[in-house]
């Protein structure tokens, strides 16, 4: 079978097609196919365009990356032809880059017509004329210096633009970068797309009263909404939660340096609220969520065994449903691992969740009790961490540039071994700066954490959470978290051997060092409870956390 023709045709500027070159180049492959007795393959004709030659973007993104693809696979056959307006239309890319392509071509027996110029290249064109090759690697540098010049003549007035808007001397447009997708541009300015802006703002909301990623796209997916073009997913979710377009900023980097142009779009939902979902997607991501009746408490690294220090988990008997789907509160389980790994807590066994739930969400429907757990400084743990840090940063920085001066007065090749402790060091500094970032996100939730009406946001909750619905246990397990630095469960009590059988001691332990000890029966009413200051908390936490078993296992 002969080979047949192919028709390249590529604009970097998609405005570029409305002129006559299209056409032109379309009836030279005609006329050439005709000449030469070969069919025009009209179906991988081939266009891409507004897509860069210099920036590859037509190899990686466009058709012709399809069609380089076909010939290394041996879909295109020997003997066929491929035009194409210029050598410049097929490679901006360094020389050396577009001259392999051309010869991945050309090695494939495969004819490159460029009409522009009346020049074949072929394995026997070039064995007849070898200077082609000089020619066609001649035309690549201009092509490859004319985009370079351009694209540092781009950048150079985008640079002037991003400083501009710093500086507050520019307010127009910037063209670099994607479009956040609930935006548009109307009339020179930016705009919200009001669909797309309601269902960002549906997306935060959901994330905030404690829906996991997956859920809110799915339930997005079938309301109909999307923030973008895109599909709702938990993955694209997490991205756009921490866009700061969504706030309002344009964040870029031009050669190495990093712009931020505070409030270039329309925000779509305030600083804080950004702030707080960051938080608890760095908290989330630690914790997720399996089954459909979620955990309150366990699987986050706030609950654990009083015995032994270890973690507790809850576990669901599912396959064990009433009849209307409902679960025995006998069948919903918490124990230490210890227990499940056979490994040996001091005190085998479990207890049913059901009564614990219940007691942490009666106590904490009662302003009484919360105000009690703000007793101590919210803000002291979060300060103390980004202290440290920063403290660590500061070393970080010190040791770079101590390697700096060290790698500067050194003659000759840089050692091995301080490129690769110079390498090991940047790691840990752009470690550090995300870890400091967290702790800054997480020390100014403390300071405006405000308890009024959470309360009520419990109450309203409460009945959700004890009927097995996913989000309010999602909302309850949040509020939870928030709360809580630690809660230890003792399941047959503190003191099994001298506490009557069927009581259960739970110490919460909340953020601000505060705690209360609660004594419940099997149905989650309160027997007995103790308040203790932060100092006395402490004491009871690290001790659970470390203590040998002190008491006899009871019978």
């Amino acid at each position: 079978m002969a080979g047949r023709v192919y028709s390249y045709i590529r604009f970097s500027d998609a405005r570029q097609a409305t002129g006559a070159s299209t056409e032109r180049q379309k009836a030279y492959a005609e006329k050439w196919a005709a000449d030469h007795g070969l069919v025009l393959d009209a179906e991988l004709s081939m266009r891409d365009e507004g897509l860069s030659a210099y920036h590859q973007k037509h190899v990686k993104q466009g058709a012709l990356g399809v069609f380089l693809r076909a010939v290394e696979d041996g879909l295109v056959e020997p003997g066929s032809v491929l035009i194409v307006e210029g050598l410049d239309r097929l490679s901006r890319a360094e020389p050396i880059q577009a001259q392999g392509q051309l010869a991945g071509i050309v090695n494939a027996g495969i004819t490159v017509v460029t009409p522009g110029d009346g020049k074949v290249y072929s394995r026997e064109s070039l064995r007849k004329n070898p200077m082609d090759l000089i020619h066609s690697l001649i035309v690549m540098i201009r092509a490859h210096e004319e985009s370079e010049t351009k694209s540092k003549r781009v950048r150079d007035a985008i640079r002037r633009q991003c400083q501009g808007w710093i500086d507050g001397t520019y307010r127009g447009l910037i063209r670099y970068g994607k479009t956040p997708g609930w935006l548009q541009v109307v009339d020179g300015k930016w705009q919200l797309i009001p669909e797309r802006a309601e269902a960002m703002k549906a997306a935060a909301a959901m994330f905030l009263r404690g829906l996991g990623t997956g859920a809110i796209a799915k339930r997005l997916y079938e309301a109909g909404m999307a923030v973008s073009d895109a599909v709702p997913t938990s993955t694209h979710m997490v991205r756009v939660f921490g866009n700061p377009a969504l706030v309002g900023d344009k964040v870029m980097t031009l050669d190495g340096i990093e712009y931020v142009l505070r409030d270039y779009y329309p925000a779509v939902i305030d600083r804080d609220t950004q702030d707080e979902i960051k938080r608890q997607v760095e908290q989330r991501t630690k914790r997720q969520v399996k089954g459909d009746i979620p955990s309150l408490f366990t699987g986050m690294g706030l609950a654990f065994c009083g015995y032994c220090g270890a973690p507790v988990k809850a576990q669901n008997l599912t396959n064990t449903r009433r009849a209307d789907g409902t679960i025995t509160d006998g069948n919903r389980r918490v124990s230490c691992i210890n227990v499940n790994r056979g490994s040996g807590c001091a005190v085998a066994g479990s207890c049913s969740v059901v009564p614990i739930e219940r007691a942490i969400t009666s106590f904490c429907s009662d302003m009484v009790n919360l105000r009690s757990l703000q007793a101590g400084d919210l803000t002291a743990g979060p300060r103390a961490e980004l202290a440290s840090a920063q403290a660590k940063q500061a070393d970080v920085e010190r040791k770079l540039e101590r390697l700096t001066a060290a790698l500067l007065d050194s003659v000759g090749a840089v050692p091995a071994t301080f490129a690769r402790r110079a390498t090991e060091l940047e790691a840990e500094q752009t470690d550090l700066k995300r870890q400091i970032e967290s702790l800054e996100r997480a020390l100014a939730a403390a300071a405006r954490a405000d308890i009024t009406g959470a309360d009520e946001a419990w109450q309203a909750i409460a009945k959700g959470v004890h009927a097995l619905e996913f989000d309010a246990r999602m909302q309850a397990r949040q509020l939870i978290a928030d709360t809580f630095a630690r809660i230890v469960v003792y399941h047959h009590s503190v003191e099994p051997e001298a506490t009557p059988p069927g009581l259960i001691d739970v110490h919460l332990i909340a953020k601000g060092g505060t705690g209360r000890m609660l004594r419940i029966d099997k149905k989650g009413n309160w027997v007995s409870a103790e308040d203790q200051d932060p100092a006395g908390a402490h004491a009871e936490a690290a001790a659970s956390a470390a203590r040998p078993w002190r008491f006899p296992r009871p019978a």
